[in-house]
């Protein structure tokens, strides 16, 4: 039986490594195309997939049967339930697939696309830059249809000019900048507050005006310390929280 192949992985040896491989997969399995095989690899296949033990692998499965995305069948093997949804918490722990989990799984429409002039309060990551490709994206829960944030793009014009729509419509643009793209990210720096609604996002969310809503900005980092895109995402309030997670060294 053909199984589901998942992306691949670099380890990051500061972060649990039961937690890279989770969310990696994690990521995988929300982004998956709709004729993709349910069926996992064996523990054994998918610890060497990843590069860890098949201890690790086991602990990062138990975790998404706990989120309700696999389910594990003695002697059939592991599944991807086609129902999985995405949780609601928004959760940084300090992994590029963790951001790319975060953001996946849900039906993606692309507004709009084209040059945009750098917003003041963004200009200081962009310098000597007066122009960037703006992407503006809708995002819709996968059952019912309800418009659960938005979010707005700006990336680098030449990088742009090889970025896909239709790998846009399926995938984060963190995972389209690293793995279609070719970027190489270094690092993500997020901030997260709370907002009232203005009128556009009202609008696009169906939530009445001055609703509470999350604010999400992320500045991704290639690894020249260039900044390649800006991202600013709007959660509805009363779809998301926000949690933070710290290990002890």
């Amino acid at each position: 039986m053909t199984t589901f192949a998942p992306d691949s992985l670099a380890l990051n040896r500061k972060l649990p490594l039961w937690y890279q491989v989770s969310q990696s997969l994690r990521a995988s399995i929300l982004g998956r195309g709709p004729d993709e095989p349910l069926r996992l690899p064996t523990e054994d296949r998918l610890a060497e997939h990843y590069g860890v033990s098949v201890l690790t692998m086991r602990q990062a499965l138990k975790e998404l049967e706990s989120e309700g995305l696999i389910s594990r069948h003695r002697r059939r093997g592991t599944f991807i339930e086609p129902s999985a949804r995405r949780g609601t918490p928004v959760r940084l722990l300090g992994s590029v697939d963790a951001i790319v989990a975060q953001q996946s799984g849900e039906r993606t429409t692309v507004l709009e696309h084209g040059p945009a002039p750098v917003p003041a309060e963004l200009a200081g990551y962009f310098p000597g830059l007066e122009e960037a490709a703006s992407y503006r994206r809708l995002r819709r829960d996968e059952r019912g249809d309800e418009p659960t944030n938005w979010a707005e793009n700006l990336v680098r014009p030449e990088l742009a000019a090889r970025i896909d729509l239709a790998d846009l419509a399926r995938w984060p643009m963190t995972k389209v900048l690293r793995d279609a793209v070719g970027v190489r990210i270094s690092r993500i720096t997020d901030t997260v507050e709370a907002r009232l609604a203005d009128p556009e996002t009202a609008r696009l969310l169906q939530i009445p005006l001055l609703s509470p809503i999350l604010h999400y900005t992320g500045v991704t980092y290639d690894d020249t310390g260039r900044v390649v895109d800006v991202a600013r995402i709007h959660y509805r309030g009363d779809r998301f929280s926000f949690s933070v997670t710290v290990h002890a060294d």
